[in-house]
Order: structure tokens, then C-alpha cells, then sequence
């Protein structure tokens, strides 16, 4: 989001440098450093990734940041076509697995929970919160959410984050929907389109 092909003439990039981090060095070197990190397989500590948050939340975009940073880490699998054709509370279950397994790897232990509805995530005290008391960084989790609920059930699918400890609630809760009914095929429709090429 930050790094543009050029500075345009009648920028004032004393205002703007804030707001684009890429053109900074300082920034640019640690964006290096983490790649190299990646690439030996090494997990940022919590004090890294509360610092990354730190940094991101001064943004007056920081919570388009986080929600946009939360799809990217959600990955890009996708379910069968068989998945379409299971009951609804099936299908929000594996999405709720897919969910669990999914921030479990990324921050090497469990976050929140899920409450009764079919796709509720609740949590206290979450790292989130932590490194941002005002509750932006807890987007990262509301795009996080979207993209794997989206992708299992194969529909666009919102993620509002209804209840915050930035706000002064009791806990961070997140409450998704399907947006649009997916397409459904009977089991036979998508054996037969599932070998077929595109």
C-alpha cells in the first residue's frame, strides 16, 4: 500500500511520508530484515509483531491496513465444490476449523474461541489489544475471518467486530455473515464440473 512508483511533483512529502512508509529507508531495511526472517523460517516474538502494530496504527488507514493484512494471511485455500453441496452448519464448521488451525500456525498458539453462532470469535486480552488500546488492530482479525469464511463457503462474507476491550467491552467479539447466498449444485452437477477445465 506504501510503495509508489514515484514522488509526484506537488507532493509534500512532509505531510505524506507518514502516511507512505515505503519511501522511508529506515522502514524499507526492516521490511528486508523480516523477508530474510521468513526465508530462514524465523517467527517474530511478540514484542516484534506488537511493534509492527504500533507502527501500523499511527496510520490514518490503520484499520483498512490491518483488514487488508488480515485477507493476505487467511491464504488462498479454497474448498472443494463438495463443501457447497454439505448442510450450512457443516460448512460453517470447517470454516471454523479452517479458522482455528489457521491462527494457531500463525501466532503459535491458540487466539479466542468461537461462540454458539455459526461463525462468532470471541477473545480476552488478545495480543491485538495489546499492542493497540483503541481496538484498529483487531481489524487484521475481522479480514482474517472474511477471507477464510469466504473462501470455505465460496460466497462474499462480512466479519463485523461488534463488541471491543478498545470500546470498553468486557471482550472482542467478531460476528460473520454471508453477504450473498452461494451458488449451490446438487452432488452429481459437481463431480462432473469438478474435473472439467476452466
Amino acid at each position: 500500500m506504501d510503495l509508489p512508483g514515484e514522488v509526484l511533483e506537488e507532493e509534500d512529502t512532509t505531510r505524506t511520508m507518514p502516511r507512505r512508509f515505503g519511501l522511508s529507508d529506515v522502514v524499507d531495511r526492516q521490511i528486508r530484515a523480516f523477508r530474510e526472517d521468513v526465508k530462514k523460517r524465523v517467527r517474530l516474538t511478540d514484542e516484534d509483531v506488537q511493534g509492527l502494530f504500533r507502527f501500523a496504527v499511527r496510520r490514518p488507514d490503520g484499520a483498512a491496513v490491518f483488514h487488508r493484512v488480515g485477507r493476505f494471511l487467511a491464504g488462498s485455500e479454497r474448498s472443494g465444490r463438495w463443501v457447497r453441496v454439505l448442510p450450512r452448519g457443516l460448512q460453517f464448521r470447517i470454516a471454523r476449523n479452517r479458522a482455528r488451525r489457521s491462527l494457531r500456525r500463525l501466532f503459535g498458539r491458540p487466539v479466542g474461541g468461537f461462540g454458539r453462532a455459526p461463525f462468532t470469535m470471541e477473545g480476552r486480552t488478545l495480543l491485538f489489544i495489546e499492542a493497540d488500546p483503541g481496538g484498529d488492530a483487531c481489524h487484521l482479525l475481522s479480514g482474517f475471518a472474511e477471507e477464510v469464511l469466504s473462501r470455505t463457503l465460496g460466497a462474499p462474507a462480512t466479519v463485523e467486530h461488534v463488541l471491543c476491550e478498545g470500546r470498553g467491552d468486557a471482550l472482542c467479539r467478531w460476528e460473520g455473515s454471508l453477504t450473498r447466498e452461494p451458488v449451490t449444485l446438487s452432488p452429481d452437477v459437481g463431480a462432473s464440473e469438478e474435473g472439467r477445465d476452466p
